[in-house]
């Protein structure tokens, strides 16, 4: 891949200005496509989930519009065995990687349909059956977690990689400078990415870092790195995949700077007006990562606005309907606070089990 300077300070991009691409990089139709879908499906998403919390139906979410090209290109860059760990806009990754849409949903009302039976926060959300890990809100763990987790890959000689995510404020806590140098000398089967958003919360980039880049931090530690336009989906398919690929032949760890931006507020708790300003925002809006794949795909003759107009249906009613299932679901029963923390239930956990059955329920609010 050809950047301007380097891989490290310059941008990697495919997309070009007139919506044609860059000849020299080749992503299958049927890949672009999906992405596309999964790109607008997510839009939507977010969109319903923040008017829910609005609305006091959810308690909290943290939507990733304007940074969705990241999280749906890694993921289709993927294999099934890889594992994930993301930070707070990834977790769209599972969706990809076909974890329900109904059960995702049910995890931000916590209820019974949740597979993690309401006991993390939401926008917290993890699957077994995808191999994703949930997220912490402590900002960086998980990027040792994922090295750890390749190390462990390669020591058992597998053929699968780990993908862990951060924001650009991660790459200020030491966990990414201990996983960094770990991956630099063990060369773990791994791609770590940061999205970065501009923003750590209300602390801009330039406030946190003073270096040129963030993908120049990975030169320190002998990991390759890149830096990738984070709004243009075949750019990032295209790192992440090659980043996949060199893991998967033995080459090591690869570091990837997403450079993105979030339109919206952190999240629900946030309100973005009181650090950034609405000019900021406009000249992002004009570089949104759907739009500029939507335009590419009319450029090529695979979509048109009645084709667009029919698949905006569709996918509402997808997501709508997948609301009206999730929030139909009971809340999680009190007995199952004693699972999944013994293989065999302890007797006095037992007996307490058997105590908090016979024991009626809580009077609700409304009683």
């Amino acid at each position: 891949m050809s950047v301007e300077n380097s891989r490290e300070l310059g941008l990697f991009r495919v997309l070009r200005d007139d919506h044609s691409q860059d000849p020299a990089v080749s992503v299958p139709d049927a890949v672009v496509l999906r992405a596309y879908r999964e790109m607008r499906r997510l839009r939507i998403l977010d969109a319903k989930m923040i008017l829910l919390q609005r609305q006091g139906r959810v308690g909290f979410y943290g939507a990733c519009t304007g940074q969705e090209a990241v999280p749906i290109g890694t993921a289709l860059a993927l294999e099934a065995d890889d594992w994930v760990y993301p930070a707070l806009r990834e977790q769209s990754v599972m969706l990809v990687r076909g974890f329900p849409l109904t059960q995702f949903i049910a995890q931000v009302f916590g209820n019974s349909g949740d597979v993690q039976k309401g006991r993390q926060m939401p926008s917290h959300h993890s699957g077994r059956s995808v191999n994703q890990v949930s997220w912490s809100s402590n900002i960086g763990p998980q990027i040792m977690q994922a090295v750890g987790t390749a190390w462990a890959m390669k020591l058992q000689k597998k053929s699968s990689i780990a993908v862990g995510f951060m924001g650009d404020g991660a790459t200020s806590q030491g966990d990414f400078h201990s996983a960094m140098n770990f991956a630099g000398v063990f060369k773990t089967p791994c791609v770590l990415i940061c999205q970065n958003n501009h923003w750590s919360i209300s602390v801009p980039t330039a406030k946190q870092t003073a270096s040129a880049t963030i993908a120049i931090k990975g030169l320190a530690y002998a990991v390759p790195s890149c830096r990738v336009d984070g709004n243009d989906l075949l750019a990032v398919y295209a790192a992440v995949k090659e980043a996949a690929d060199d893991a998967r032949a033995g080459k090591g760890t690869t570091f990837i700077e997403c450079l993105t931006y979030r339109i919206g507020a952190h999240s629900t708790s946030d309100d973005p007006s009181r650090y950034r300003t609405d000019e900021e925002v406009e000249s992002w809006k004009r570089k949104d990562p759907v739009d500029r794949l939507r335009n590419h795909l009319v450029h090529r003759g695979l979509l048109d606005d009645a084709k667009d107009a029919a698949l905006e249906a569709e996918l509402t009613d997808e997501v709508n309907e997948a609301v009206k299932v999730a929030e139909a679901f009971p809340a999680p029963s009190r007995e199952s606070l004693f699972d999944d923390v013994y293989q065999e239930l302890p007797w006095f956990l037992q007996e307490q089990k058997e105590e908090l059955r016979r024991a009626p329920p809580a009077p609700s609010h409304g009683g």
